[in-house]
């Protein structure tokens, strides 16, 4: 069997699956096909009749940042601050990769044999990513009711009719209200190495106290390796107990 049949064979087949999982049927299936097609896939199979899932990512994106600010507005009379850190907190790369794996995404994904492999922290943005594509390809498919329907159930979900400061708290704010409290210190966050090209990059950050090195963390900006050092200083330290894992 060819490689293009093979394609074919898994946009009738593999992803009949997460139709009825997500309860929303294609009539393009191979604009679902393409939500899961990773740039790495293609560099392995430049045959395979499919684009990779980069620009429904960044359809995907503004749609569901869209959708959060509405529903967030319309449910809640708070500040624009507050209001800003919930939406973060909801689009962040760790919630959607959560989102991604409840519905077994890594299922359908189309990887190179080694990204497949990959157990690194770099398979959250692709989970990540992925689900924002999956949202780019419904809106493209089915419009934007459908796709507000499963950014409403499976990204915003049921939030509380009051929802408290620490549901929202990045990891960096906690760390420092805790280092000041029993170390009287404020965390230090420090490039540790960049790699990849611009489009691409990824950060490894380190988080420390005074001059010690405490934990590392990754993440495609600055910004997000530093929450994830944080995090993770957070977790070795043992002052996680109200964090939101």
């Amino acid at each position: 069997m060819q490689k293009s049949d093979k394609i074919h064979e898994k946009i009738n087949n593999d992803y009949k699956s997460l139709e009825e999982k997500i309860n929303i049927k294609f009539k393009n299936k191979k604009l679902l096909a393409q939500a899961f097609c990773h740039r790495s896939y293609l560099n392995e199979n430049p045959d395979i009749d499919l684009e990779n899932n980069e620009r429904l990512e960044f359809l995907g994106d503004a749609i569901l940042e869209l959708v959060v600010t509405l529903e967030l507005f319309k449910r809640y009379n708070y500040s624009e601050g507050k209001l800003t850190l919930i939406r973060a907190y909801l689009v962040n790369t760790k919630n959607l990769a959560n989102v991604a794996k409840k519905l077994s995404l890594n299922n359908y994904l189309l990887l190179s044999k080694g990204e497949a492999k990959d157990t690194s922290k770099a398979k959250q943005y692709i989970f990540a990513n992925t689900v924002e594509a999956l949202i780019g390809a419904i809106y493209l498919d089915k419009g934007f009711g459908a796709a507000k329907k499963f950014i409403k159930k499976y990204i915003i979900g049921k939030l509380q009719d009051e929802i408290s400061e620490d549901f929202y708290k990045d990891h960096k704010s906690k760390l420092q209200e805790k280092t000041q409290e029993k170390l009287k210190i404020t965390p230090v966050y420090k490039v540790l190495k960049e790699e990849g090209p611009d489009h691409a990059k990824t950060f490894l950050v380190g988080v420390y106290f005074n001059d010690k090195l405490i934990a590392r963390g990754e993440g495609t900006s600055k910004q997000e390796a530093e929450e994830n050092a944080a995090e993770n200083a957070l977790i070795l330290k043992g002052w996680c107990q109200n964090n939101n894992k």
